[in-house]
């Protein structure tokens, strides 16, 4: 298993990943992704900002990340976080654990980084997520509502979002 940036040859796989994660995340959540736009991956893409999880060769897993979400994180997002989005799983691939791989990667990151946090979010509501990002390091910080804007996803446009956090100074050696 390997870490590494997606690149524009990926695309096709990327959205196929989003639609089946789509379809799985309709069994358990009203929250679900509507789609992307092409542009927003690309863009994703060229900002080495997305990520691919390679298992034997195909890719197992894709998330992207940012430095910033003051849409969703408010005044707690002050420039010391990396924030993962847009986590999707290869079907072939479920159950074998790759968002825990994702958090002690981006663990990682940050740090090297000279960040102090790790956020996610997702739809509110859905327990069987939020327990399993609690079991994968996360704290969870609440709900929160958020005021749609055009530059987001259409997914944001409805519904409220679980955050959750890791503090990485609060961590023990």
């Amino acid at each position: 298993m390997v870490i590494l940036n997606s690149t524009l040859s990926d695309i096709d796989s990327l959205f196929k990943l989003y639609d089946d994660a789509t379809v799985y995340m309709k069994q358990f959540t009203n929250t679900y992704w509507r789609g992307f736009e092409r542009s927003l991956i690309e863009t994703e893409i060229k900002e080495g900002r997305q990520y691919k999880i390679v298992e034997n060769g195909e890719i197992a897993c894709v998330f992207v990340i940012t430095f910033s979400d003051a849409t969703i994180w408010g005044e707690a997002d002050t420039g010391q976080a990396i924030y993962i989005h847009r986590i999707a799983t290869n079907k072939s691939f479920r159950g074998n654990n790759y968002v825990q791989h994702i958090v002690n990667w981006a663990m990682v990151f940050a740090a090297k980084n000279g960040k102090d946090f790790v956020r996610l979010d997702t739809g509110a509501g859905n327990e069987k997520i939020n327990n399993y990002y609690k079991s994968c390091g996360f704290t969870y910080k609440g709900v929160t509502g958020i005021t749609y804007t055009d530059d987001l996803p259409e997914h944001y446009r409805d519904g409220k979002f679980s955050l959750f956090e890791i503090d990485l100074k609060n961590l023990k050696p």
